[in-house]
């Protein structure tokens, strides 16, 4: 089904392909993305490091030693949200890093459109694993979006129901993307112009003024934006974390 709610509405097939996080501890940043979240190390060469799945990227780590800290009141990145292609996928990722980093854990949530799971990585940059749940068990609203929520999702249980005896070997081979990326914005109006009103992307669900998702092609979002600890900022700071 094609779903375009408006005619400047963008490409069907738009997608985030790779994100590149400002980094001060690249080899501390290089083993959690690897060793704990199991993406593949593709190249590394200096001070930027790649990794993805085989040989497709969607992650670069970019060392800049002089970076200030992350800050929760800027605005910037909340979170990157990596997509898994399966649930034994999900669940290899989330073995592997309860073993090498479990305190990294902050939370999980079944969104109704998916299952996500929240972690930070160790200069503060969230990070979300999580599969998507069919397109067809996703509940649209009147004006073309889609509904969400944040029900319990237990961790342990998720695990336990869907580890593989392939995924406990090799986690790394599990099929996964950059899905989306949530940021922490200053202002919802100002964002909604930018990205709605001048870029093309579909609202998808809006919470007043704490919290609006956006996508291209009918998906639940690419992007995510909130005020929640960020109200009121101005243009992010270049410090770590932030992303491009």
């Amino acid at each position: 089904m094609t779903i375009l709610t408006r005619p400047d509405a963008l490409a069907q097939d738009t997608a985030i392909r790779v994100v590149e996080l400002r980094v001060r501890d690249l080899a501390a940043m290089i083993a959690y993305y690897s060793t704990g979240v199991g993406l593949d190390l593709i190249s590394h060469e200096g001070p930027t490091a790649v990794l993805g799945r085989g040989t497709v990227p969607i992650m670069a780590l970019r060392q800049e030693k002089d970076l200030p800290e992350f800050s929760r009141r800027d605005a910037g990145l909340y979170h990157t949200a990596i997509l898994f292609d399966d649930k034994a996928g999900l669940a290899a990722s989330l073995n592997n890093i309860a073993r090498f980093a479990p305190r990294s854990f902050t939370g999980s949530a079944d969104h109704l459109v998916s299952e996500a799971f929240y972690f930070d990585d160790p200069e503060g940059n969230g990070v979300e694993l999580y599969v998507d749940r069919p397109r067809e068990q996703w509940t649209r609203t009147a004006g073309g979006g889609v509904q969400m929520a944040s029900l319990p999702l237990d961790p342990n249980a998720f695990v336990q129901e869907n580890l593989t005896a392939e995924g406990l070997a090799t986690p790394s081979l599990a099929g996964a993307n950059i899905g989306h990326v949530h940021l922490q914005v200053g202002d919802i109006p100002t964002a909604r112009q930018f990205y709605v009103d001048t870029l093309g992307f579909d609202v998808m669900a809006e919470y007043g003024s704490q919290a609006l998702f956006v996508s291209a092609g009918g998906y639940h979002h690419h992007i995510g934006m909130n005020t929640w600890h960020s109200a009121g900022a101005g243009p992010g700071p270049r410090r770590s974390g932030s992303a491009r």
